[in-house]
C-alpha cells in the first residue's frame, strides 16, 4: 500500500502480487506458477526497483529474493514495512541466511519465509494464504475505520444532546425564577391531581411550607373552595372566580385547562389576593 493510505485499502491490492529479484529467469518462472491463480502480478528486479514499483501501485503481498546486490530481501522487506504496513511480506531464497531472515521475522518485517526450490502447489497454497490474511486485515482495517465513525457519531450526538438538556435546563430556571417573582399565586395540576408546579405565593397563599405543595394529590392539599374553581372545567373554558375566601381573605382565581399546548395536559390555576389591588 502506499504511505498515508493504511486506513483505506485499496481494493486492487487485494489481488496485486510483487515479485522482486535479481535474476529475470526466476521471475518468468514465478510468473508461469502464479498466472494461473489470476493474480495481477508485478515484477521488479532488485529491491531498489521494487520501491519504485510499490509508488505507483496498490499491491497486497510481495514475495522477494534474499540475496540480491545492493539490497538484501530483508533490507528491501524493512523500508517497505516502513513505508507500506499494511502488505503481507514474503522472502523466497535458496539460502539458508537464518540469522537476517529470523530477526525480519521476529521484527515483523516478513510474514513467511519460502525456500528455492520452490514446489508450486505448495508455493500457490503459500500465496493463497498471503493474500487470506491480507483481505482480513484489510476487512478489519475497514470494520475498524466504520466503527471509529460510528463512535465519532455517536459522541457528536450525546454532545448535542447534552447541549440540548442544558439549554432545557437553564430555560426551566428561567420559568421557575419567573414565577418565583409573581405576586399571585401558581398552580400546576396533572390530569390524575398530582400537584407538579407551585410557587412560593401559592405557598404563602395557602399558609403551607415551602415545597410541601410539590408532588402531593391536589384533592388532599387544596381547600375545597379552591377545588370547586376549576373541579367543573370544559376544555378551552378559562374560569374565573371573584370573592372566595381563602384563609378569610378575597382572592380571585383564574383556571383553564392546558389543552393548546404539546403533551400537555392539566389545568393551571392562578391565585391573586383582591386586597392587593
Amino acid at each position: 500500500m502506499r504511505a498515508g493510505t493504511s486506513q483505506k485499502l485499496a481494493v486492487e491490492a487485494e489481488n496485486t502480487i510483487l515479485l522482486v529479484d535479481d535474476e529475470e529467469n526466476i521471475i518468468r518462472s514465478l510468473v508461469r506458477v502464479l498466472r494461473r491463480d489470476g493474480y495481477k502480478i508485478l515484477t521488479a528486479i532488485g529491491g531498489k526497483a521494487g520501491l519504485e514499483v510499490l509508488k505507483k501501485n496498490e499491491v497486497g503481498v510481495i514475495l522477494s529474493d534474499q540475496r540480491m546486490p545492493e539490497m538484501s530481501g530483508v533490507e528491501f522487506l524493512s523500508q517497505v514495512k516502513e513505508l507500506y504496513p499494511d502488505t503481507v511480506r514474503m522472502v523466497l531464497s535458496g539460502y539458508t541466511d537464518l540469522n537476517s531472515v529470523t530477526d525480519a521475522i521476529n521484527h515483523g518485517a516478513i510474514y513467511k519465509f519460502l525456500t528455492k526450490p520452490w514446489e508450486d502447489n505448495l508455493l500457490r497454497a503459500n500465496i493463497d494464504d498471503a493474500f487470506k490474511h491480507f483481505r482480513m486485515y484489510s476487512e478489519n482495517e475497514r470494520l475498524g475505520a466504520e466503527l471509529k465513525k460510528l463512535n465519532e457519531q455517536l459522541e457528536n450526538r450525546v454532545e448535542q444532546q447534552n447541549h440540548q438538556v442544558e439549554i432545557e435546563l437553564k430555560m426551566l430556571q428561567f420559568v421557575q425564577q419567573v414565577m418565583e417573582v409573581q405576586p399571585v399565586g401558581i398552580l400546576g395540576i396533572s390530569e390524575d391531581n398530582i400537584i407538579a408546579v407551585a410557587n412560593n405565593k401559592a405557598h404563602e397563599f395557602l399558609n403551607v411550607s415551602t415545597g410541601s405543595l410539590l408532588a402531593g394529590n391536589a384533592l388532599q392539599l387544596l381547600p375545597e373552595e379552591l377545588q370547586s374553581c376549576y373541579s367543573d372545567l370544559n376544555d378551552d373554558e378559562e374560569k374565573v372566580n371573584g370573592n372566595i375566601k381563602l384563609l378569610d381573605t378575597d382572592c380571585q382565581v383564574i383556571a383553564r385547562r392546558m389543552t393548546g399546548l404539546a403533551n400537555a395536559r392539566g389545568i393551571i390555576v392562578t391565585i391573586i389576593k383582591l386586597e392587593a389591588y
